[in-house]
């Protein structure tokens, strides 16, 4: 007996060390990781400070991952994730498009910049207007006649239409140039959710509010592909303008009727690069060996690392400008990107009050002259919209000039919170309006009595007996039905009052249309076309300034924050990367993000859905 003791006590003291074992080696990986890191951030923060002087040569637009208004993440620990955590080849990096422009516009003047190489086969994308605002900053790099170079082993659309701003394009010689079109799909959820006995309580105003389609049909109804024809169509045009002027050609030769296109891929036996070539869509069909010879001759040969003398725009970019001057400037910059939500969970990244205390702060700043309102949103909960909207039109009501700036959609809750500006600014390409609200509430009574369980209790009123697990009942509905109207009533007479229309000329372009920029303007919705820069110049005019300088209000969020943020996205990223191409996963990543911050108060929202799936 003692020996079976003995053996028991030997096995509970060798768990235990092992287990101590364990959860110091957890421990101290975990210090180590953390030490690493914050070794990286001094070696980097020392390292990107040194004031630098040397020869650069060619400025090398190396871009990774997309395009956005605003980063998760501030530029620091991007960077540094980019050095340390992972290889962002194969991971979603964000780019603040403010601060590509601004690199490229700096290094036009830069003595030390001679040229500039477009190397973007890691560039998944970005919204039409950002990416032709970025291709305004190349086209004036251009203009000081520095040469730029466009160098890949294919382009997809997105990488095309910056790499046609440049003096030569160059293809590898087994490369293509996917251009295709535009398309706007969604995912309809309807069979899926009546197979798990979801039931999806719908309340909307607006025949065409497409943001709930996807839960109560399997396809895109009859109204909704209508207008979403027109703007697509109206898109895709604007891009071959813009592409077909930069190559000097016609659209037809960018891109051909379908039968054009087979045969002339016929005449090549299907060699796409020699396709490319004939369309006059490139310049020349290159090995990278060719390339870099090329290359070494124009910006010269560093010894040291055996390549042509430049600096990645990443590098360029944290040597040469200094981004912390968020107590500085006369004009504030607050930019609202992404659904807007009441949600805390979010890492507070576009929260309503979060968004409204940054136009508080610059309300009650005496050195802020104007407010300039960054939008690229397709809105979200109406409450949180509201909350916005009436923090800006308080800052108006002060005298302070208030300017929408437009990205790639302001639709639906995002006009909501540009209806008290004083000026909308809008690119050719931007959409918006969907000016329409809608209710949702999942129940999920079907799906527990499949497995036996149920729901039951007392109440004092109809109102009450309501539960996820239970059910709606009629006299609930009405009040959701009535409590949409009035939040769609609401919405009209805002627009109305804002565009100094009638509610009934509101209301025809309304129920939930939307519309791309040049329609909009037509409309009445926005007050003039044109880029993040009109409305810079809109705002010196309206507050009467000598001099700008520019506030930016850049969100803090927490070291932690920011760390899960990053890994979260990387890790994501990469596991869907397995299985679908990299737009395909960001589209749907959108889509489905606004269902997980869908925690209105009173389960209203404003969001238009097909603004943001793109391809």
């Amino acid at each position: 007996m003692r020996q079976i003791c003995n053996m028991i006590s030997m096995i509970l003291k060798t768990s235990c060390k092992i287990l101590k074992f364990i959860r110091e080696l957890f421990l101290n990986t975990i210090f180590i990781v953390i030490l690493i890191i914050i070794i990286g951030i001094i070696y980097l923060y020392n390292f990107d400070h040194k004031p630098e002087k040397k020869y650069f040569g060619a400025l090398y637009v190396d871009l990774q991952g997309i395009v956005v208004d605003k980063i998760s993440t501030p530029f620091s620990l991007n960077h540094i994730s980019h050095e340390i955590i992972s290889n962002t080849k194969n991971r979603i990096q964000e780019n603040s498009l403010f601060n590509i422009v601004k690199a490229i516009r700096l290094a036009s003047t830069d003595k030390r910049i001679t040229g500039m190489i477009l190397h973007l086969d890691n560039f998944i994308g970005g919204d039409q207007p950002s990416l032709a605002y970025i291709g305004k900053a190349i086209k004036e790099f251009k203009a000081t006649n520095k040469p730029i170079y466009a160098i890949g082993n294919s382009y997809n659309q997105s990488q095309y239409y910056l790499a046609s701003f440049a003096n030569d394009i160059y293809l590898s010689p087994y490369g293509s140039v996917s251009l295709h079109g535009f398309s706007n799909n969604t995912i309809y959820y309807k069979s899926f959710l009546e197979k798990l006995k979801i039931n999806s309580h719908i309340f909307r105003v607006g025949a065409y509010k497409s943001a709930v389609e996807p839960l109560i049909r399997n396809n895109m109804s009859k109204n909704v592909r209508k207008i979403t024809k027109r703007w697509l169509n109206i898109s895709w045009n604007n891009y071959l303008n813009d592409i077909s002027s930069n190559r000097k050609t016609t659209k037809k030769q960018i891109f051909p009727d379908i039968n054009t296109i087979l045969y002339k891929l016929k005449e090549v036996n299907g060699n796409n690069a020699q396709y490319a070539l004939n369309q006059k869509l490139i310049d020349k069909i290159y090995t990278n060996k060719e390339i870099e010879n090329i290359l070494n001759n124009r910006f010269g040969l560093n010894k040291k690392n055996k390549y042509f003398n430049s600096i990645s725009i990443y590098d360029y970019f944290s040597k040469t400008i200094n981004t912390d001057n968020t107590n500085k400037g006369n004009i504030a910059i607050i930019i609202v990107q992404g659904s807007i939500t009441d949600n805390q969970q979010t890492f507070k990244i576009n929260v309503g009050d979060n968004i409204a205390a940054q136009i508080r702060d610059a309300r009650l700043n005496e050195k802020i002259k104007a407010i300039i309102l960054r939008v690229n949103s397709p809105g979200g909960s109406v409450g949180a919209s509201e909350l916005i909207r009436n923090e800006l039109e308080a800052a108006r009501l002060s005298g302070k000039p208030i300017i929408v700036s437009m990205g790639g959609v302001a639709a639906s809750g995002g006009y909501w919170i540009s209806t008290p500006a004083n000026y909308i600014i809008a690119s050719p390409n931007t959409l918006t309006g969907s000016i329409g609200i809608f209710g949702i509430i999942n129940t999920f009574e079907n799906s527990f009595k499949s497995i036996g369980i149920y729901n039951d209790g007392v109440t004092t009123s109809p109102l009450a007996d309501v539960s996820l697990t239970k059910g709606i009942n009629q006299q609930f509905s009405d009040v959701m039905q009535i409590t949409i109207n009035n939040g769609y009533e609401t919405f009209i007479k805002l627009v109305a009052n804002s565009r100094h229309k009638t509610i009934e000329e509101i209301n025809n372009i309304a129920q939930g249309k939307i519309w791309i920029g040049q329609d909009a303007l037509k409309n009445g919705l926005i007050d003039m076309l044109g880029d993040f820069d009109d409305a810079i110049n809109k705002a010196i005019e309206l507050a009467n300034l000598d001099h700008v300088t520019l506030k930016w209000d850049n969100q803090k969020v927490s070291f932690i924050d920011q760390l899960l943020i990053e890994l979260t996205q990387s890790v994501l990223f990469n596991v869907l990367q397995t299985f679908l191409p990299s737009s395909v996963i960001m589209n749907n990543l959108q889509q489905n993000s606004f269902l997980l911050t869908t925690n209105d108060q009173q389960n209203r929202y404003a969001y238009c859905l097909n603004s943001i799936n793109i391809n």
